[in-house]
């Protein structure tokens, strides 16, 4: 067969800013607690522009940066999106709607922060946001966690964290050097 009776594969269309804008302006403005599960639900289910191991592998980089997950998140897919301005336009509108909000909130709770009824509502919605994120880290872990070694590290370093108080960069230092020397490709048996 000729290489003329192949035809080129069309180039992928590349996404526009306002896009970029849009999606992570709606994130942003419905991510309430926990945002991952958000962020996963529009960056992997709805527009499909990360898949499942490269969105895990982003939000392990995300966390182990200062900062908040979401910001460095949008930081890391605007940037794999459009360059220095798609990671700009994604950080722009993921902060937006929360800025305008906690002003607003801010406000309202000043004047009004000491009634019963606010401090159950702020008690339920914290209440939410663990749930949130549970049923991130059980969807994840599905998709993410190969063997029981998988399992152990997981464990190590929660035991790390929060029962000996080791700093989370240590921790993920610590064991993710185990991690590496653990799944490094063996040597074949002759």
């Amino acid at each position: 067969m000729s290489d003329a009776a192949v035809p080129p594969a069309a180039a992928p269309v590349p996404v526009t800013l306002l896009r970029i804008f849009t999606e992570f302006l709606i994130i942003g403005g419905t991510s309430f607690g926990g945002v991952v599960p958000y962020l996963r639900g529009g960056l992997v289910t709805r527009t499909g522009w990360l898949d499942d191991r490269e969105f895990v592998e982003m939000l392990s980089i995300c966390q182990s940066l200062p900062g908040l997950n979401a910001t460095n998140m949008a930081v890391l897919v605007g940037q794999k999106l459009r360059g220095p301005l798609g990671a700009l336009v994604a950080i722009v509108a993921m902060c937006l709607p929360g800025a305008v909000l906690m002003y607003v909130v801010g406000v309202f709770y000043r004047q009004h922060g000491d009634h019963a009824a606010v401090t159950g509502a702020l008690k339920g919605v914290a209440a939410a946001a663990v749930g949130l994120i549970l049923s991130t880290v059980v969807q994840l872990g599905k998709k993410s966690l190969d063997g029981s070694a998988d399992f152990i590290f997981v464990l190590v370093t929660v035991v790390a964290v929060m029962g000996f108080h080791v700093s989370v960069p240590v921790a993920l230092l610590g064991v993710g050097a185990a991690a590496i020397l653990w799944h490094r490709p063996k040597a074949p048996t002759p």
